[in-house]
């Protein structure tokens, strides 16, 4: 039997819900471990219990998704968090990427399009391969053993998604470092919102709120970007806006690609 493709905490407290998408988890190749309330998730982890990825339902008794991800991250619990829920108004997606999910998605949507949106996130998590909009340039995966990416006072540790600026660490979810290693490898060229949306949830997933409802979760990511790096570099200003297109990521920097060995490659 082959090993799993990761192993997923699902947290919903609908039987049937939960049952059907575990065994829809389970045909994948995933190995699940379900969970009926927010609580016994928590138990399960402060018990030693490890998880690649955890689906988290919002509405919950006695305690409910968002409050149960608060009690995660503060005991330091830093697994990918993806909500799945009925709620599809844009205050509970920004609630939840704020308190530090890295996605959202409404259960309404078909499995094939939650599978794309784990897997953008396992492979973030654990590199294995091509990336999607995300993946690095030829030149980039060429170098990418020695798993270190810089680029003036950027500095991108990819096989454990950390990010630093003049040595101080940014606290980004790995979305966030997504986004900032996919325009920093791009630096110089115009990204637009599409593309970092598709970065976000998966490649020609439709959004709301209008033909370019993507528009706003792409501002509110960059936004948020922004104010972590500026946070440790008031005069922070890598990141430019290209009006009704996207952003772009200052090239006055070179970049280099650091091996395991010390040796670095120019791009």
């Amino acid at each position: 039997m082959p090993a799993p493709i990761a192993r997923v905490a699902l947290v919903d407290d609908d039987d049937l819900f939960r049952e059907s998408l575990g065994m829809n988890l389970t045909d994948e190749g995933f190995e699940v471990v379900p969970f009926d309330r927010g609580h016994t998730a928590l138990d399960y982890f402060a018990g030693g219990g490890t998880a690649d990825l955890i689906l988290l339902d919002w509405r919950m008794p006695r305690m409910d998704g968002i409050e149960t991800l608060r009690q995660l991250r503060a005991r330091s619990i830093d697994i990918p968090v993806i909500f799945l829920t009925v709620l599809s108004d844009q205050i509970y997606e920004e609630t939840a990427l704020t308190g530090g999910a890295v996605d959202f998605v409404e259960k309404s949507r078909s499995l094939p399009i939650l599978l794309k949106r784990m897997q953008l996130i396992i492979q973030g998590r654990k590199p294995m391969g091509e990336e999607g909009p995300g993946a690095l340039s030829a030149a980039a995966d060429a170098s990418a053993a020695g798993q270190m990416f810089r680029r003036g006072p950027l500095e991108l540790k990819l096989e454990v998604a950390r990010a630093f600026w003049a040595g101080s660490r940014i606290d980004l979810t790995l979305t966030e470092f997504n986004i900032v290693k996919l325009m920093s490898t791009r630096a110089g060229e115009d990204v637009s919102y599409r593309d970092l949306y598709d970065l976000v949830h998966g490649k020609d997933f439709v959004a709301g709120y209008g033909p370019a409802g993507y528009r706003a979760n792409v501002r509110a990511f960059i936004k948020r970007i922004r104010h972590k790096f500026r946070a440790v570099d008031a005069g922070f200003d890598e990141i430019e806006n290209y009006p009704g297109f996207g952003y772009r990521w200052s090239d006055r920097h070179p970049a280099e690609y650091v091996g395991g060995t010390g040796g670095r490659d120019r791009a």
